[in-house]
């Protein structure tokens, strides 16, 4: 498939206030809201799994600072600093992701439901409102994965920032080992995380593919 992520409109879009606008401008292209909608779930997928990847890796740097052994712990220290930024800027896309499902999925429900209507044929229409009802119960629970797992992103960054900034200003190896009693609920906190990270990829996965055996 090809890539919806066009940039033809997004400031279009933006300048005008109004997904409308945008929606009905990517139609004129031959990219419909179905298509829109199939391409930001894997997006939101995707970008779930970049950042689930960047968590476990903050937390296995964390856990090397904490237990230095010997070397430049500055540099230690900034590795870390820098891949915590990463892992704050993957949480960012995160939640924009889960908006952009959401934005298309209500104007795709919406039309669908409106079309629903057009039918002169009632087999054609009471076939239509099983689809629409069961796609809008697959996606309700996919979106509540994903949210489920966006409410544990604060819980990790909050107290992985602090020991962070804790250490800019404290950069030796006693007030660092100091650290070792947070590790047991920071590491907690990242493997809810994934666990509920892994678990929306698969409501993703699961969605896309019973998204595309609906003709």
């Amino acid at each position: 498939m090809r890539s919806y992520g066009i940039w033809l409109l997004p400031a279009l879009c933006l300048a005008a206030g109004c997904n409308t606008l945008y929606f009905g401008a990517m139609e004129k292209f031959g990219i419909h809201k179905r298509d829109l909608f199939v391409e930001r779930v894997k997006e939101a997928r995707d970008t779930q799994a970049e950042t689930k990847q960047q968590f476990v890796t903050a937390m296995e740097q964390f856990k090397s600072v904490v237990h230095f052994q010997g070397g430049v712990l500055e540099k230690e220290y900034n590795t870390l600093n820098v891949t915590l930024k990463r892992s704050e800027a993957g949480a960012d896309d995160v939640r924009k992701r889960i908006r952009s499902v959401e934005e298309v999925s209500q104007a795709l429900f919406n039309e669908w439901r409106d079309e629903i209507k057009q039918y002169a044929s009632d087999t054609l229409r009471a076939a239509s409102q099983r689809q629409l009802d069961s796609t809008r119960a697959k996606y309700t629970q996919l979106i509540a994965a994903m949210k489920q797992a966006e409410a544990k992103l604060d819980p990790v960054l909050t107290p992985l920032r602090d020991q962070v900034l804790f250490m800019k200003h404290n950069l030796n190896a006693r007030a660092i080992s100091a650290l070792d009693g947070e590790l047991g609920a920071i590491q907690s906190n990242v493997d809810r995380l994934v666990r509920d990270m892994e678990s929306a990829i698969a409501e993703a996965d699961a969605f896309i593919a019973s998204l595309q055996q609906v003709p």
